[in-house]
């Protein structure tokens, strides 16, 4: 008996589909994978740092990708292994070569005012607040991304953003910290001098602000200590929030810091080492 097909052109049809849905799906799965590229990665039962470390990964390990959330990755390793993992840690592009609590961290940094809003005037009457606050804030974000941090600015150029926006961007992202840089201004120029760490939430943010203005003692400008402050971008945000006034900018001795390279480096690696202190800690 012969069986002839009645409908060849339906059959080999439905056959190029499944063998064009299959390569596809092939190529998805094998394009849907990552490389340990750093030693000690953390595996953890969610997407964040407040979640339990599973296991260990080896660097130079393929991870599978089976969902995200959050910048984190849901992953299957070649021992079964599932868990979470620092998407910004994984074919990591620099010279990173361990992760820490540090590294897993999500920091949104604000440098304050920006396009129409200046800020505060300098002494001399000719420089904005808006100028180095972004100068200090890139030079904190350089050295945090050194340590792989995941690095979010609010702005990153000197454009207008909203004082809701600020705190919005660290609640909406999940941050693990966020600060807000600034320059004091005091009624008469040459009136005051120093820096100061204001927190608002003293439940999420009180203990961070200890360890980063534990750092600020040996700067060339007097710390003078934390202290409340009611200020939107810390009081909207649910979470570990800071606002750094790291000097007067119309004190003749504050400005001639606040605008030197080197001062804002010292900012910059005080800050990190004070983020560093809290991770560690287990904090998140």
């Amino acid at each position: 008996m012969h069986f002839k097909p009645r409908n060849w052109p339906g059959i080999i049809t439905a056959l190029v589909i499944l063998l064009v849905a299959g390569g596809l799906l092939f190529s998805f799965t094998r394009s849907n994978s990552v490389t340990a590229t750093i030693s000690n990665l953390n595996l953890r039962d969610g997407p964040g740092l407040t979640y339990k470390v599973t296991h260990k990964i080896e660097k130079n390990t393929r991870l599978t990708i089976i969902g995200e959330k959050d910048n984190w990755y849901h992953v299957r390793d070649h021992n079964n292994h599932f868990g979470w993992v620092a998407s910004w840690l994984v074919d990591h592009p620099g010279k990173l070569k361990r992760a820490t609590s540090l590294s897993e961290a999500t920091i949104v940094l604000d440098p304050g005012h920006g396009g129409n809003d200046s800020g505060a005037l300098s002494i001399d009457q000719k420089h904005n607040e808006k100028t180095y606050t972004l100068a200090m804030a890139r030079q904190v974000a350089k050295q945090l991304r050194a340590t792989g941090a995941h690095v979010i600015m609010t702005r990153d150029s000197d454009k207008y953003v909203s004082l809701p926006d600020r705190p919005s961007l660290a609640n909406t992202k999940q941050a693990s910290a966020f600060i807000s840089f600034h320059f004091d201004s005091s009624p008469s120029s040459n009136l005051a001098s120093g820096t100061t760490t204001y927190y608002y939430h003293r439940d999420t943010s009180y203990e961070l602000a200890e360890d980063i203005n534990g750092e600020m003692n040996d700067l060339p400008l007097q710390n003078r200590g934390i202290k409340y402050g009611n200020f939107e971008v810390i009081r909207d945000n649910n979470r570990p929030s800071l606002l750094l006034e790291m000097g007067y900018i119309n004190t003749k001795k504050d400005f001639h810091y606040i605008q030197s390279t080197q001062y804002q480096k010292q900012v910059a690696t005080r800050v990190v080492k004070g983020l560093s202190t809290y991770f560690k800690a287990g904090n998140s």
